[in-house]
């Protein structure tokens, strides 16, 4: 239970003391934000301080910081240190960075941010894998949530292809249409069902734990699991949600064009990951609670477990709230994913986005290729996990990138000590992606790497350090290629 409560308390702590350091290197002012500067009724669009907290936060909290730390609490409660940690020190401060470099640049998306601070060549490759990346989120988060409406809330029901088909066609309204029509009227509801779910499961799991601590000790059950998946790099793949999540650089932009203030950024872009830290800490600790339970339940899939949790904690009525929570999750980073995939294409097209019918011919290939991946993904169990593993490291990919476009714009203002703040987590992420695309799980068979069998884990973690070191030079040679302008 200590790991726990302190784990939280030093996620808020971090917020007060570590963001406002962030904040003072990252210099938010009074300059006009860009939906003052050119608003243009679609995506750039004034909105309220509390509504664009919860766009933020439901765009970037999807089912990571649950189904991720489902997983991930298998590394043991070593992650309930670790989720904190990550979050404060690497997490917020990628998000607090992209959502300052993207009001910086009247909103560009990651592409046109990575085109300005690493060149155009390293931009070329990187925008069209983070493409890709934002339409496997797309099916990802059109499948997660359609097999829970399925499984756990309508369990009577087997229509998955029909609850597939309403949230993928309200993707598609929630894309064309101004971010203020559906996105802002719909998300205080959605947001109101993940503070209820999080309190509830956050409340039950306190009582539970008072009355009997060992619910929240390691698990003998977890060791298998342990001896197969290796600390470094794995558990950072696996929690990317809860400490890192380069997906989350993709969505900043969306509310760095709603943002009417830069005063604004330190809460919208570091608090809220913060928060999405808290809502992994909860998961993860009712999860490791559940294994310490009933550890048969540790071989089991992600979404079963999540089940068991609610129903165990809260009961079959509160517990299928909490679900139709978790869904609201993965529906609301969904949606602005396939949103963030629009703008980013019109971006590298230059296509306009204020009228109707470009914004339609835009999303017709994007929309086209989910369908694919969505019916390929289902076609078994080893599709879609494929689908989820490539998405897991290339999540990654992304997260490094926004942050030695970060380390490159601090330079360029001559902030030499600043970018440190960058520097570090880049270097660290960088080394977790190289290390983890070279080496492949003992279980052997998943497409996460590019070697067949992968690297020993030695030599891959040598290969990771060697790639981090060379793309921190890269950056730092970029840096002196230009200069930025504060």
């Amino acid at each position: 239970m200590s790991f726990f409560l302190c784990g939280i308390a030093f996620l808020v702590i971090g917020y007060f003391t570590y963001g406002k350091i962030v904040e003072k290197i990252l210099g938010p002012d009074d300059r006009r934000t860009p939906c003052v500067e050119n608003p243009d009724g679609v995506d750039y669009v004034p909105l309220p301080e509390w509504k664009n907290l919860l766009i933020q936060l439901l765009n970037i909290a999807g089912i990571g910081p649950v189904i991720g730390v489902i997983l991930g609490i298998k590394f043991g409660k070593v992650a309930l240190l670790i989720i904190p940690v990550g979050c404060v020190f690497m997490g917020a401060v990628h998000d607090f960075l992209a959502g300052m470099m993207s009001l910086r640049m009247n909103g560009a998306n990651l592409p046109k941010i990575v085109t300005r601070h690493l060149g155009r060549g390293y931009a070329a490759a990187f925008s069209w894998m983070m493409l890709v990346l934002l339409l496997l989120v797309v099916a990802v988060f059109i499948n997660v949530p359609a097999n829970l409406v399925d499984a756990l809330v309508l369990p009577s029901s087997r229509e998955f292809w029909i609850v597939v088909g309403l949230i993928f066609g309200y993707y598609v309204a929630a894309t064309l249409f101004p971010v203020d029509k559906i996105i802002g009227m719909v998300y205080p509801v959605f947001g109101a069902l993940l503070v209820l779910g999080s309190i509830a499961i956050f409340s039950a799991l306190v009582v539970a734990g008072f009355r009997n601590p060992e619910i929240l000790s390691d698990c003998a059950a977890f060791a298998d699991f342990k001896s197969k998946n290796p600390l470094f790099p794995c558990l950072f793949v696996t929690i990317a949600c809860g400490i890192i999540s380069g997906f989350h650089a993709t969505q900043s932009p969306i509310v760095a064009r709603t943002i009417t203030s830069e005063r604004q950024a330190r809460a919208t872009f570091f608090g809220m990951m913060i928060a999405e830290g808290v809502i992994a800490m909860i998961w993860a600790a009712a999860a490791l609670a559940i294994y310490n339970l009933r550890p048969e339940l540790v071989s089991e899939k992600g979404p079963f477990v999540l089940g068991e949790i609610t129903t165990h904690f809260l009961g079959t009525w509160m517990g299928g709230v909490t679900v139709l929570a978790i869904v609201v999750l993965a529906v609301t980073s969904g949606d602005t994913a396939l949103r963030s995939a629009r703008l980013s294409l019109a971006e590298m097209f230059r296509i306009d986005q204020v009228k109707i019918a470009l914004r339609v011919m835009t999303c017709l290939p994007l929309v086209a290729i989910v369908a694919v991946l969505l019916w390929w993904s289902n076609q078994s169990a080893k599709s879609f996990n494929n689908l989820w593993n490539y998405f897991a490291w290339g999540n990654q990919v992304l997260s490094a990138t926004t942050l030695m476009c970060g380390v490159v714009w601090l330079l360029r203002q001559g902030r030499k000590a600043a970018s440190l703040v960058a520097l570090l987590p880049g270097m660290f992420m960088t080394a977790v992606v190289g290390t983890f695309i070279f080496w492949t799980p003992g279980t052997g068979g998943q497409p996460w790497g590019f070697i067949p069998g992968g690297l020993p884990l030695p030599a891959a973690i040598a290969v990771g350090v060697v790639v981090a070191v060379a793309f921190a030079v890269f950056a730092v040679r970029s840096a002196a290629r230009g200069r930025e302008d504060s």
